[in-house]
């Protein structure tokens, strides 16, 4: 696969997922959600301070620890995506190894600068050791609600599939709601995610020639074999 390939790749995901959030971030209330398919599939407006889908580590310390981590990793998968490139991979490893990166480039980019752009966002209350929540839509604004590397990552797919109840005699749920599938993520998110489950399912295909490769050499051999000569 080419370097340009790996690139439209990677803009059209990035694009595609920051397009989303934009339209997201100005025309929905944060916790507000809209029926897209019935009531399986909904935008549904949450702020992700944390990790993918929601999950949450060490409150502002956490944030930015893991918007290092983010970048890290993007930088790294520069180099990375490079050498897979020359060494000329097997194009389903380079496809996906290109969708985990653009996911991380479309979460890196709301870390980093949704706080600088936006008016509004959940900022995180020292008093309280979490973070509130807002009201009303946000804008555009030169007064951003948050520093570099301090913004939240925006999440909106939500597929709540099956919703009841855990029946009475099962211990600790009994009785309990529940839904599949509860976490709301973004086009990032799921990018990474499909990426790295495919290098996962499919990494005896991706990697067979590589190993074939390095294993298995031969050795032509132009030696004239007669009564004076042998081969040890």
């Amino acid at each position: 696969m080419k370097a340009k390939h790996v690139i439209l790749i990677i803009l059209l995901i990035v694009l595609g997922d920051q397009a989303l959030k934009i339209y997201i971030k100005t025309n929905y209330q944060l916790n507000t959600s809209h029926k897209v398919i019935g009531n399986w599939f909904q935008l549904y407006f949450v702020e992700n301070p944390g990790m993918a889908y929601g999950w949450k580590f060490g409150g502002n310390f956490g944030k930015m620890a893991l918007t290092i981590f983010r970048l890290g990793a993007v930088i790294f998968g520069t180099w990375y995506l490079g050498r897979i490139i020359r060494q000329q991979y097997h194009k389903g490893f380079i496809f996906c190894a290109a969708l985990v990166f653009a996911g991380a480039l479309g979460n890196l980019i709301d870390s980093c600068f949704y706080g600088l752009i936006f008016d509004k966002g959940m900022t995180f209350s020292q008093a309280a050791n979490e973070y509130v929540s807002y009201n009303g839509l946000a804008v555009f604004s030169k007064q951003g609600y948050a520093s570099f590397l301090h913004g939240n990552v925006v999440d909106m797919l939500y597929f709540p599939i099956i919703k009841g109840h855990f029946p009475a005699w099962i211990p600790k749920w009994g009785g309990e709601d529940f839904i599949f599938f509860s976490p709301i993520f973004n086009i990032a998110d799921a990018s990474i995610s499909i990426g790295i489950i495919s290098i996962l399912v499919f990494q005896n295909r991706f990697f067979r020639h590589q190993h074939h490769d390095q294993t298995h050499h031969t050795v032509e051999t132009k030696a004239l074999a007669d009564d004076a000569s042998h081969i040890s």
